[in-house]
């Protein structure tokens, strides 16, 4: 919401030279976000005068182009100039070559003259062309900044305006005003009006607000028999609530339709970001942003009986003002006619009615719809409008009557247009929210003490009326706030008008023993960790395709996926929950690589979705009731399975280059390194073992286990063709595993070893074995076969080639031994490497290599 400060002066004390800046900086107090400042004068100075033409001399030139040399009297008549500089004429006549040919001599305009800048930065000077020194230039609408029309200059009396010659043209077009924008919440709907945005000025300088509605209403005359014939008939109301529930109407006659809108009129209305299109238009426009009631103008004279307000009929249309026939639905609200639909109700009018450059006679519409019929209108027919903003909001229902009375007034006044006497107004009903409050209860929900006398004040200056019986308030809301209707609601006011800053801020004290939950506390290690490695968390869609599922959220190849398919998904392409986190992190990596990042290092940890059996319920909890155990069992039954899993992929190099580093790439022993860090935060053992994912890499390849023996994911390098197919780096590495099954064997108490301060004994072991055999499995092989002694074994070698049978390789293991208790002999640590070797060829026919 726009806010022209000199509009907002006429009903709020804005102190003299107050700035746009500075009514942002107030209306936060209260609550208001600020956004932007709109100010011509950035973009337009001086000197620009009113000027009037004395002669215009055509002449015509060598390339076919006529042009206008003229002379220009910016100064009033029989004055000498007082501005000065360069191309400043002292006898206060201008000469000027002008190419337009609109105007003629005696004509009022708009000169720029030297010195001047126009918007995008266009500086004036005095310059030779087509034979003269044209010191100025005549400006077009365009030019000023005020429109779109290039095609001629500005004539003032156009805009019915006949100033003195060398009058300041910035003020008299309203180019010195300033606007100050703001956001405007859902549940703030009155703000989007100078008589609300006046009322929060009001709040927050402690001054006293005097609503303009209230006189307005009193002027305008009630309802009679003689009024336009409307009727209310909405026989299928969305959660039973009536699609209008108020409908003003008022007769204007003999209006002059070529009345031209007033520059102060005009210049408010592009201030507030509307164009001006004419006046009856204007003046709709103008009354909707100063009351916050949206009106609709119709050609009174080609309305044919009876208005009906009523849903749409099936197979029913209308061709709307902006030229397009729209095809209606049963839910859509109208206003009707005898001849049919001639208006989408609050959104936008039809063109069958629509007021005209001949239009003498105008009906004004003055109505309250409901919230929820207009949003969903809007969005069906994709048709956002400042009238659809307000009603999908909440509109004042007792502000009607006031804004059709301002319409009636300005249409009199500025188009020499008669009132009927014929008053329309249709009033379906009205219930204010009425709230029951403990006088303490603000402080008490706020954290801070609230006297009584300011609770009251408070609430009364909001505009609620107020009674008390004991320690108890009765509230009735104002019409202009729907948003009010609980205890909470008045507390937060309360709060938001004594000033948010003076609450005061006090940590929570957790009870004791409580805290992080063991999945929480193992997921922030585990994260933490992760980033303090150099990998960085992205969060990614949860949508994706199937194609996406059946890839990465099953290891065998043509096995079919269960995945949930969304009902209205965002796109076709995009129509899956997803079953596993890499297809996120490959389109996050795709994004960031095609934008010159070559080494990534990615981690995401999201909820995936498998489907039950059963999904959903038959029993839909019904709106504004909250619901029983019973369907609150039903609705958690019919949910998805939704693990948390932890998934990484990385490409390119771990480091960038630099003096006494060489970058090393990524490979799949990074990612299974980035499954061990993963573990061992969370302080679980995992174990690992040749895996094979249709995803990955057949012989880079890990799967990741419990310490039961249970799955929890693969860790390695992407297959190739999946790399190529995917546009992706080459070598892309990825993990993920269940990280909820992960945290299941956390937070269970580990047993620190004891540390022996004997020396350890170290003897190697070269095995021959089948070359399919996993290094893991001879590893636990020799750790079981060594008994207590074995302190710890690791691979160093991995030997395929001259002096190995086809099919076999020699893995060789260093082995460390050590006693708790005693210095460890060669001979002893000899015998449990023996006895090692005696099981392994036990189990896997490992030969000793010679």
């Amino acid at each position: 919401m726009r806010i022209p400060l000199s509009w907002l002066r006429e009903y709020a004390p804005l102190p003299a030279g107050a700035s746009a800046e500075y009514l942002m900086e107030t209306l936060v107090k209260v609550g208001l976000e600020e956004e932007d400042v709109h100010r011509p004068s950035d973009e337009i100075s001086g000197p620009i005068v009113v000027g009037q033409v004395l002669t215009m001399e055509p002449e015509e030139h060598s390339n076919g182009k006529t042009v206008n040399w003229c002379s220009v009297r910016v100064v009033p008549e029989g004055q000498s100039q007082e501005l000065t500089g360069e191309g400043i004429d002292p006898s206060g006549v201008q000469g000027i070559v002008c190419g337009a040919h609109n105007f003629k001599p005696g004509d009022k305009v708009v000169v720029t003259l030297p010195g001047a800048v126009l918007p995008g930065d266009f500086r004036i000077t005095p310059r030779q062309t087509y034979g003269h020194v044209s010191a100025g230039m005549i400006a077009s609408v365009r030019e000023l900044g005020i429109g779109d029309d290039h095609d001629g200059i500005l004539v003032l009396s156009t805009l019915g305006l006949d100033p003195e010659p060398g009058t300041d043209a910035l003020s008299l077009l309203g180019l010195d005003d300033e606007a100050a924008e703001i956001n405007v919440t859902p549940d703030r709907g009155y703000a989007f009006s100078i008589r609300g945005v006046a009322r929060e000025y009001c709040h927050a300088v402690n001054e006293k607000f005097t609503d303009p509605a209230e006189a307005l209403d009193q002027r305008a005359p009630h309802g009679n028999d003689a009024g336009y014939p409307v009727r209310i008939s909405d026989e299928s109301p969305i959660h039973d609530r009536q699609g209008a529930t108020r409908f003003v109407a008022r007769t204007v006659a003999d209006v002059d339709p070529e009345a031209p809108t007033p520059t102060w009129m005009s210049s408010r209305l592009r201030l507030a970001g509307i164009r001006s299109i004419s006046l009856p238009v204007d003046i709709s426009n103008y009354v909707m942003l100063e009351y916050g009631q949206p009106l609709h103008f119709y050609d009174a004279d080609r309305l044919t009986g009876e208005i009906q307000v009523r849903r749409a009929q099936s197979g029913e249309s209308l061709t709307t003002l902006d030229g397009k026939e729209r095809k209606l639905d049963p839910e859509d609200l109208l206003i009707t006619d005898e001849s049919g639909p001639i208006g989408l109700a609050g959104v936008m009018g039809g063109a069958t009615t629509e007021v005209t450059g001949s239009t003498s006679r105008i009906l004004i519409e003055a109505a309250r719809f409901e919230e929820v019929s207009i949003a969903r209108t809007r969005r069906r027919h994709k048709l956002p409008s400042e009238a659809s903003k307000r009603f999908e909001r909440g509109v004042d229902p007792l502000v009607c009557a006031a804004a059709a009375q301002r319409a009636v007034e300005l249409l009199e006044e500025l188009a020499g247009g008669r009132s009927e006497q014929g008053v329309t107004d249709v009033f379906e009903h009205y219930y204010p929210h009425e709230i029951h409050m403990g006088v303490d209860y603000p402080g008490k929900r706020v954290g801070m003490d609230f006297p009584q006398e300011d609770v009251v004040r408070i609430l009364e200056d909001i505009g609620a009326e107020v009674t008390q019986t004991g320690g108890v308030l009765q509230v009735t809301a104002p019409s202009w706030r729907p948003d009010l209707s609980e205890a909470e609601d008045l507390a937060e006011e309360i709060a938001r008008l004594s000033g948010y800053e003076k609450i005061p801020s006090t940590l929570p004290v957790p009870p004791s023993g409580k805290g992080l939950t063991v999945e929480q506390s193992v997921r922030r290690r585990c994260l933490n960790a992760l980033a303090a490695a150099g990998l960085t968390e992205v969060a990614s869609y949860p949508f994706v395709s199937e194609a996406d599922n059946a890839l990465f959220g099953t290891p065998e190849t043509d096995q079919r996926v269960a995945a949930i398919k969304l009902e209205n998904p965002i796109s076709e392409a995009l129509g899956y929950l997803q079953t596993s986190l890499l297809p996120g992190l490959v389109q996050v990596l795709k994004r960031n690589h095609s934008r010159g990042f070559r080494d990534l290092a990615l981690y995401e940890t999201a909820l995936v979705f498998h489907p039950k059996e059963h999904l959903g319920t038959q029993r839909i909890p019904a709106v504004g009731i909250k619901p029983g155990a019973g369907v609150l069992a039903d609705l958690n039954a019919g949910l998805p399975q939704q693990p948390r899993h932890i998934a990484a992929i990385l490409t390119g190099n771990d480091a960038q280059p630099s003096p006494g580093i060489t970058p090393r790439p990524y490979d799949w022993q990074d990612a299974l390194d980035v499954a061990r860090m993963i573990a061992d935060s969370a302080g679980v053992k995992i174990e690992i073992r040749q895996g094979r994912h249709q995803a990955f890499h057949p012989g880079r390849t890990a799967e990741l286990m419990d310490s039961e023996g249970h799955h929890l994911g693969f860790a390695g390098e992407l297959h190739p063709q999946v790399l190529k197919n995917l546009d992706l780096p080459e070598r892309t590495v990825a993990m993920e595993m269940d990280f909820t099954q992960l945290v299941s064997h956390a937070g269970k108490p580990v047993t620190a070893e004891p540390i022996s301060g004997y020396p350890a004994v170290s003897q190697d072991v070269a095995l021959v074995v089948d070359s399919d055999l996993p290094a893991s499995e001879i590893l636990t092989t020799l750790r079981e076969g060594s008994g207590e002694l074995l302190e710890d074994v690791r691979v160093f070698d991995d030997y395929r080639g001259q002096g190995i049978q086809e099919h076999k390789k020699s893995l060789a293991c260093a082995m460390r031994f050590r006693a708790q208790d005693r210095t460890l002999t060669n001979d002893e640590a000899s015998e449990a490497r023996e006895a090692a070797i005696e099981l392994a060829s036990q189990r896997h026919g490992a030969v000793l290599r010679g």
